[in-house]
């Protein structure tokens, strides 16, 4: 068989290929001949034909048959063989493969060979895939060639020890003896790779830490010596002694500084020099400055050491490559928090990266000026931010302007400020803005009273300039139908009021009814505005015209609107003032007191209420005359559910909004619901506490009952009675879930007539689960001192697969055991 091509006539050979299929058939040809070759046990051809295997194998042509031939010339006395076969091996196999386990017992004679390179070539096939079993056999070997005098073994042996730390971190131990003269070598390469041992010593275990501590001063010797030596021709990089070497001994010393003020005191002199005298001119000395920064940052650093470490990244800014101004800024994102003011200097060249074209400057440049923004530059922040989001690329403008709000929210100087800058982010980027802007935005404008004039002016004016921004149009849409007198009376003392007339104004609102640009929900802002302005304009026959024409409109919700307000155009037309009265001050839900307590599902969540002396509740006696009639009887009416609320509240006068609007005449109010462990009426609380809860005898003759079953949701009933008071009822709800989808978030809420008392207490948890694996109990305690029959309106809400579901539904079989 004639002798096979060398590897570089087969390399000159592929090259000469003209098209991909004319490459892969010299492959295929070649790997035919090399198999012919591998059968035949050709062992002197073997080494270049692997050699030639492992070129394909970089090619991306399959090279797994040359794996077992790679193994026999391992096991090879030949250098150049073993060379060949332990690069084949590296490339070829990995622990996956069992076949790699057969190179178990070469490697360790090779690990004993008497020739440094041999060993060298064992040490590196180790260090790179193998095992947990073969670091587990061989680690003895490893150790051994640790301490040995020759730095070429060393510091190969050091990077092997480190890949078995990794594949069996219990075998630590066995490397520390072997540490303690390894920083005393001369060798840098020794030097190198003993840090990085170390320094995943440290990161694995917290005693290797607290043991090598003591290290610190010697590496700062060392350290000092790389900075202060003069040129060494070996080891210079653009003028700087082996800057790898300083990094990887900064990044130990950051390691071994955290959180330890005598390690961090003692390095702190050497790290002010390295900030000082690393030269900046090169990508060398920026990568040292840049490790150095974040060591300052992480350890018990001084303050003027931080300092000068924000200004070294104040100077990456103002460098011309983008990588250097890009570290730069995420560094400064995550110190800006501790050292505030020493990022603020750079603010202005920080918002000078705004203008970058590099999206990836523009955006980290961006998070950085909102984490800078306070109430002393809020104005001149905010003007260059809007001016970033007038010209920014639509993928920044939904954040931006999410930014531009809660930080106008945060620090606004004055109404007017705020609500001007929320209408500039409205009119610049109006269709990238969050969901909750435009009610967010409402509320501004209906609790600054004396801004009501100028503000609906100037929604008035952007609505003629433009109407495709759709939260805008909202804004300026609610604001008319509240405001819309004071705009044509022409109040505005904040500027020069403009002269407009109903007619014009009732124009602009009907026009939002008809243009395309209008979304549904839009054009219900539009009806309702004008509806609004029926009681504020004298126009009102054009009004009642307007509204009869969408009463057949193919929207459903701009179709029910309609007829609502021709309803009441037409039967109640004597209640249409009243109901359409302008909004009352808005209060945010959540207060920032010291007793705030948030109630959700009859669980109480004090913000920061001293558990040993809760603040005394009382509930008004009157309190249930202030509530809407739920369970009125023939006066009752279809409950209409306008808005969730986020968070249920206890007050009894809150509890329209959870219910719904309901008839306002006739019959008893509901009892209020009270939360446990708040401030408990006395009457549901005797001989609670201190005698038996319930009475078992009495529980077991009332039978349970289904209250709700709908949409995979069924709750549940079953009945106890309290002891000694025969007039509480004790009621347990049991909610389960039969869809194949948990629910989440749920919330169960009840009402009874003004002649019981109903107290809930805390669910067990606030998640249904799916598939009925789960219950969901909550108990109800009812006082009923009439005995009369027990009825109830519950209202259930919850998310379920995404989607927001909430329903209403009345109780009214309950057993008489219940109630009698």
């Amino acid at each position: 068989m004639p002798a096979p091509i060398r590897l570089r006539e087969l390399i000159r050979t592929i090259r000469t290929a003209r098209t991909q299929a004319e490459e892969r058939e010299m492959i295929q040809k070649e790997c035919a001949a090399i198999r012919s070759s591998f059968r035949e046990e050709d062992n002197t051809y073997r080494c270049r034909n692997v050699a030639k295997l492992l070129y394909m194998h970089m090619l991306g042509y399959p090279a797994h048959f040359g794996q077992l031939e790679c193994l026999k010339l391992i096991a090879s006395q030949k250098f150049t063989d073993k060379r060949i076969g332990y690069l084949g091996a590296m490339l070829l196999l990995d622990e996956r493969q069992d076949v790699h386990l057969l190179m178990t017992n070469c490697i360790k004679n090779d690990l004993n060979h008497s020739t440094q390179y041999v060993q060298g070539l064992a040490l590196c096939t180790l260090g790179c895939m193998g095992s947990s079993e073969m670091c587990r056999d061989l680690a003895g070997e490893v150790e051994k060639l640790l301490k040995t005098s020759n730095s070429y073994l060393r510091k190969k042996a050091a990077l092997c020890a480190v890949h078995v730390i990794r594949k069996v971190p219990e075998l630590m131990e066995m490397f520390l003896p072997a540490t303690k003269n390894l920083l005393s070598e001369k060798n840098h390469g020794v030097l190198h790779t003993s840090v990085v041992l170390l320094t995943e010593m440290c990161e694995r275990s917290p005693d290797m830490l607290a043991h090598f501590r003591k290290l610190v001063p010697q590496l700062v010797r060392i350290l000092k010596n790389l900075i202060m030596s003069g040129y060494s021709p070996e080891h210079d990089v653009s003028g700087i002694s082996d800057p790898f070497l300083q990094v990887r001994i900064l990044r130990l010393l950051r390691i071994l500084g955290k959180n330890d003020d005598d390690s961090s005191e003692a390095m702190n002199d050497i790290l002010a020099q390295v900030a000082t005298n690393t030269e900046t001119s090169k990508n060398v000395g920026n990568a040292i400055l840049y490790e150095t920064v974040l060591t300052i940052m992480d350890i018990k650093s001084e303050s003027g050491l931080r300092v000068l470490a924000i200004n070294i990244l104040g100077r990456f800014l103002l460098n011309n490559d983008k990588n250097i101004r890009y570290v730069a800024l995420t560094s400064l994102l995550k110190t800006v928090q501790t050292d505030h003011n020493a990022v603020q200097r750079h603010r202005s060249t920080i918002v000078d990266c705004l203008k970058d074209l590099d999206v990836s400057i523009k955006r980290r440049a961006m998070e950085l000026s909102f984490a800078l923004v306070n109430g002393n530059n809020i104005r001149g922040m905010m003007k260059e931010l809007l001016y970033f989001l007038d010209s920014c690329d639509p993928e920044f403008k939904a954040d931006c302007a999410s930014g531009v709000f809660l930080a106008a929210e945060k620090y606004a100087p004055s109404k007017r400020w705020h609500i001007d800058t929320i209408m500039r982010v409205l009119t610049t980027a109006g269709s990238y803005v969050r969901d909750d802007s435009v009610p967010n935005l409402i509320q501004l404008i209906t609790n600054s009273v004396e801004m009501h004039a100028y503000t609906v002016q100037r929604l008035y004016k952007a609505l003629l300039d433009d109407i495709s921004q759709q939260p805008l149009v909202q804004v300026a849409s609610w604001c008319i139908g509240e405001y819309g007198d004071l705009l044509v009376s022409g109040q505005c003392e904040e500027e020069e009021p403009i002269q407009v007339t109903e007619d014009e104004v009732l124009d602009v609102l009907e026009g939002l009814l008809v243009s395309n640009l209008s979304t549904p929900v839009t054009r219900g802002y539009s009806l309702t505005a004008i509806m609004k302005l029926s009681t504020r304009f004298s126009s009102v026959n054009r009004i009642k015209k307007v509204v009869s024409i969408y009463g057949s409109s193919i929207d459903v919700e701009l179709q029910q609107r309609a007829v609502e307000y021709n309803a009441l155009f037409k039967k109640y037309d004597h209640m249409r003032p009243a109901l359409l009265e302008r909004m009352p001050i808005m209060e945010k839900t959540a207060s920032n007191g010291p007793t705030e307590i948030v109630q959700t599902n009859g669980e109480t969540e004090p913000s920061s209420v001293e558990p040993k002396h809760p603040p005394p509740v009382t509930q008004p006696t009157n309190q249930a005359n202030d509530l809407l009639d739920l369970l009125g009887g023939n006066d009752m009416v279809q409950v209409i559910q306008t808005t969730m609320p986020t968070k249920p509240a206890s007050a009894g006068g809150e509890l329209l909004d959870l219910l719904g609007d309901l008839s306002l005449s006739g019959g008893p109010a509901p009892a209020p619901v009270s939360s446990v462990p708040a401030s408990q009426p006395p009457f549901l609380l005797d001989g609670l506490s201190s005698q038996p809860m319930f009475n078992d005898i009495a529980a077991a003759g009332i039978p349970s009952m289904t209250a709700y079953n709908k949409n995979g949701l069924k709750i549940d009933f079953t009945f106890e009675r309290a002891n000694p008071n025969p007039n509480i009822a004790v009621i347990t709800i049991h909610a389960t879930n039969s869809t194949e989808a948990e629910m989440t978030d749920f919330v169960f809420q009840a009402a009874v007539p003004k002649t019981f008392q109903l107290q809930l207490l805390s669910p067990s948890s606030n998640v249904v689960p799916a598939l009925n694996q789960g219950t969901v109990t909550q108990v109800i305690r009812v006082l009923n001192p009439q005995k009369q029959q027990l009825r109830m309106r519950i209202k259930l809400t919850y998310t379920h697969k995404g989607s927001a579901v909430q329903d209403l539904a009345e109780v009214n079989n309950f057993p008489p055991q219940s109630w009698q």
